[in-house]
């Protein structure tokens, strides 16, 4: 039984108009006047932009597990051109390449040429774009079937690719540690510059970034501020790769590497700022509210919390964090996208005053909150 039909009799004045629209004799109607003509144009053109996404989105991973987008750096080619060695015969990529263009990825040229757009090019310069692009498989086949992820009744693969967030981070294998901190990193880069943008970060003698992977964000930051000191708060699988990549860009002097679990350790606390990217919406209700308290515990007074990842537009929804990041968060089965509202009742719940969400320039790379524990 549908989960609606109990609901049905509900309803009134604000009900009138989606019944009188769902009626096929209604827009029948409303489609032969001017007014109504075009909003069951535009209405039905949306509708079917929302149910075509998936082929979109698969003709964008089609374009970059083909290295379409790279060979194009080089000029402007043909099907027939970019067909060669692929295994796919010219007609079917000239299938793609035109989806490609009116995605607006390529350009076809009279000369039966494709070449690069701006757009396409960014695919390969936005750090860790094509890598998540990839990587997104995983997420589409535990979205195949929508309503079974809805209702919890299987495994998914995304929890297999992340079970970090399930605990025991001793027990994870070094090479699934590698796998995800690779593709953590990749990203990080855009969420540190855009958070930056929107906290200031003056003040602060040492910040620990608990869950920071390798330390990408963690060293963007110091690179800003060239007093600060560091400290990376991760699991112990995790540390290997960390220590690593700050010996590669020469951070080890400025980063202390902490080993260990935010729900079994203590927490470091000769530290004056935490930040916590992207590791709220990993975890459920009960790992987060215990993280917060244990956060505002670590901190002195007037210690600052810094709290970076997509966050849903509660009572706006958004367009991309309550629909991509909602879901991906489901299929990982721990977490969820909260709002800036949610979040910053926790905050305040744990004791923390000053809570500020300013707003996002790309909500869909990240959100920003900051909290500050009284003096």
């Amino acid at each position: 039984m549908a989960a609606t039909q109990h609901l049905r009799r509900r309803g009134g004045l604000n009900t009138l108009v989606p019944r009188l629209v769902a009626r096929t004799n209604v827009l029948e109607w409303a489609a032969r006047l001017p007014f109504g003509r075009g909003m069951a144009r535009r209405d039905g053109a949306e509708i079917f932009d929302v149910l075509q996404g998936f082929v979109s989105s698969q003709v964008l991973s089609a374009l970059v597990e083909l290295d379409v987008f790279s060979v194009l750096l080089d000029g402007p080619a043909t099907a027939v051109e970019l067909s060669r060695g692929t295994g796919i015969a010219a007609q079917r990529m000239e299938t793609l390449l035109q989806a490609g263009a009116a995605l607006g990825f390529l350009v076809r040229r009279r000369s039966a040429r494709f070449g690069l757009t701006r757009k396409g090019a960014a695919v390969l310069g936005v750090p860790g774009l094509a890598d998540m692009i990839r990587h997104n498989r995983a997420f589409y086949r535990d979205f195949e079937n929508p309503v079974d992820l809805l209702r919890g009744d299987s495994e998914t693969e995304m929890a297999r690719f992340w079970p970090y967030v399930f605990g025991g981070g001793d027990e994870i294998p070094s090479e699934v540690s590698e796998r995800y901190s690779d593709l953590m990193a990749r990203s990080q880069v855009l969420v540190a510059q855009d958070t930056l943008r929107m906290v200031r970060f003056s003040g602060i003698r040492k910040l620990m970034d608990i869950g920071g992977g390798t330390g990408v964000f963690l060293s963007q930051v110091l690179r800003r501020h060239k007093k600060m000191q560091g400290v990376l708060f991760d699991l112990p699988g995790v540390m290997p790769l960390a220590k690593k990549n700050l010996s590669h860009i020469g951070m080890t002097d400025r980063v202390t590497l902490s080993p260990g679990s935010f729900r079994d350790d203590q927490l470091p606390t000769d530290v004056d700022a935490i930040s916590l990217v992207r590791v709220l919406y990993d975890h459920d209700d009960d790992t987060v509210k215990a993280l917060v308290a244990r956060v505002f515990d670590a901190l002195p007074p007037g210690g600052r919390l810094i709290v970076s990842e997509p966050m849903s537009g509660g009572r706006s929804p958004d367009r991309v964090t309550d629909v991509f990041f909602a879901f991906y968060t489901m299929a990982m089965q721990t977490g969820r996208t909260r709002s800036a509202e949610e979040i910053s009742t926790l905050c305040r719940n744990a004791g923390f005053i000053d809570v500020k969400a300013p707003r996002a320039p790309r909500p869909y790379i990240t959100g920003v909150l900051t909290a500050r524990k009284p003096n």
